[in-house]
Parts: structure tokens; sequence; C-alpha cells
């Protein structure tokens, strides 16, 4: 979609007011909504009608797709771009939705969520709720799932997202290098604040890094603070604060 056709779309989308019925199903499903000081709730709100009207949902596997999902699910999207900018999910065009665990042809076993490269998220309803339900544990697949996006809009799954300066680079590459080979080396610290998971590569690891940011943050800031203020510097959340 090109810019200026995206900008004017959006400029009649913020006109749209917000369906009422979408704020009781983030009251009730995502815990971290109702904690939101109002300016943010605001933006993020407008955000999230933007992302969830711009954005393909289709439902998979016999599952019906309905409001609460499609607000749901671009909750936990703009969460992570609310202090960004929405155009980081400029790439993505679709979200497909399974009820459950699912299969893809080209893999062996179930899978729970995927990011492609084309421009598509996969996600299991049932697991987007169950990260949602245990919103301190690190592990959130709709999270995980959506920072592969956010890594992929520069063009590569690398575990380097398009970063907001670019002084902010070297540092990027030193934190992130640093605690993804400890993680690999089965190091204490990194194994407490991180699951496994992420030693498989470096966009495993800045997936994986982004779930324990926000559900294990004062675990996170206390026993691997540079990794934690990295990832707060690009974010711009402060979750150990506001958690």
């Amino acid at each position: 979609m090109p810019g200026l056709f995206r900008a004017l779309r959006r400029r009649r989308l913020l006109l749209r007011p917000f369906p009422p019925e979408w704020l009781g199903y983030l009251e009730a499903r995502v815990p971290f909504f109702p904690q939101l000081a109002p300016p943010l709730r605001e933006r993020f709100l407008e955000q999230l009608k933007l992302f969830a009207w711009e954005k393909e949902f289709i439902g998979a596997g016999g599952f019906t797709l309905t409001d609460e999902v499609r607000a749901v699910v671009s909750a936990t999207a703009v969460r992570l771009v609310v202090h960004l900018d929405l155009s980081y999910y400029d790439r993505l065009r679709e979200i497909i939705v399974y009820p459950d665990a699912f299969r893809i042809p080209d893999r062996t076993g179930v899978v729970l969520g995927e990011a492609r490269h084309w421009g598509t998220v996969i996600l299991s309803w049932q697991s987007v709720l169950a990260g949602l339900r245990n919103p301190n544990d690190g592990h959130s697949t709709a999270t995980h799932e959506f920072a592969h996006v956010l890594d992929r809009e520069d063009g590569a799954f690398d575990g380097t997202p398009q970063l907001r300066r670019y002084s902010h680079y070297r540092a990027w590459a030193s934190v992130m290098g640093e605690h993804f080979l400890a993680l690999r080396q089965g190091q204490r610290l990194e194994r407490q604040v991180l699951d496994e998971y992420g030693a498989l590569n470096e966009a495993e690891f800045f997936a994986v890094a982004t779930e324990s940011f926000f559900e294990k943050p004062q675990q996170m800031r206390e026993k691997t603070p540079d990794l934690y203020a990295e990832l707060q510097r690009f974010y711009g959340w402060n979750p150990a604060l506001d958690s």
C-alpha cells in the first residue's frame, strides 16, 4: 500500500468511533490494558483500531473469527509499537487464527504460532489466551510472533529491528550478542530470565527476550540489566516500573 494512500486511509479510519463492545473484550482478556494511563490509553486505542481494520484477519481450521478475536489479537500487537509507530507493521498483511495448535505442511509436529517472510502471522487462539491469562510466566506466543514481524520490517529475520537511531546499533549488537552467546552456553543468569528456545538463533533470541521483557521485567532488570536497558530504549516501555 503506497504511503500516501495508507495515510489517507488511516485518516478516514481514525474518524470512525472505537467500537464500545471492544472495550469489554480488552477489559476481560487483556490484563495490561486497564493499567494504561489515560493519554497512553487513547493512543493505544487509536493504533488498535487502525491495526484491526487495516490487517486481514482469517479464521482457519474451522475457527470462526469474531470481533473479540480481532480486538484481543490486535491489542497484543499494538502493545509492542505504541511507543514506536504503527509503520513497523506496514509489511504485515494478514493474521491467520486457528482455534488451537495447528500443523504446517513443511514442518513436523504441531505449532502454536509462526511469522512468515511475506507478511503473514499465524496464531493459535488458545495460545493467545494462555499468554494473556499468565502475564508473568515469560511465555506469550502472540508477543513472540509480533516481535518477529518487527524484526523482519528492515528486511530480514536477524534479531535486529529498525532501531530508533543509527547510533543505537553498536550497543544493541554488543549487548544482544553477549547474552545470546551466554544463553547458548547455558549461563545461569540468562537461563533464569530467558527461555532456552532463544538460543536457536539471533531472531529467536530477540523474540524470546521480548517475551521476557514484558512478562518478567523485574527479573530481567535485576539479572541482565543491560539487556533490559536495550529493550527499554527500543520499545519505550519500562515494564519493571509499570508492573
